[in-house]
């Protein structure tokens, strides 16, 4: 049952994404989103830590001390943040690179497919905006990636989604 379960919650959030990206003029990347998800390094993981209330990456790093399921995800799908890191030659250290406008709305489209997944009829608006509150401390996020995708979670919270996504086709015009 968990193999179904986990199935059905990874595809209705996809065709969230799908309808949202669709709205923000970047239908493509819709169609692309979370493919890995079906694969068995991701899927099996998933089904195993299925809980139907948040990632199941978050039980798999309960159970391990890490998800290897995340790691294979973040480093093939260009919508989250940790995919853009890399080795920096003078600090010597690992560092956020700026992420594309493209990425940042399709990870925009992403938060509030996955919020309302997860939250189901307790989504609100100031949902996907007050995740990303709670861990902007402790994220290792390019500055103007952070300024961009609040930005964008800000004015979803006060403004709604129309005026949104027409804010968001609206500035991908200009690109």
């Amino acid at each position: 049952m968990q193999v179904i379960k986990h199935f059905l919650t990874i595809t209705r959030h996809r065709h969230l994404v799908i309808k949202n990206c669709f709205k923000a003029g970047i239908p493509l990347q819709g169609l692309k989103h979370d493919l890995s998800k079906y694969t068995l390094s991701e899927f099996i993981p998933g089904a195993i830590h299925y809980q139907g209330n948040r990632s199941p990456n978050e039980g798999e790093r309960e159970t391990y001390g890490y998800s290897k399921a995340w790691m294979h995800h973040k480093g093939r799908n260009k919508h989250h943040f940790e995919y853009w890191t890399d080795y920096n030659t003078v600090t010597k250290k690992l560092s956020p690179v700026k992420m594309p406008y493209k990425y940042v709305v399709e990870m925009f489209c992403d938060r509030v497919a996955a919020s309302k997944t997860y939250m189901k009829s307790s989504y609100t608006d100031s949902a996907p905006l007050e995740y990303f509150e709670r861990g902007k401390n402790n994220r290792l996020i390019h500055p103007e990636t952070s300024d961009t995708i609040e930005k964008l979670l800000k004015m979803l919270s006060e403004k709604g989604e129309d005026y949104t996504f027409g804010y968001i086709r609206h500035s991908l015009k200009k690109l």
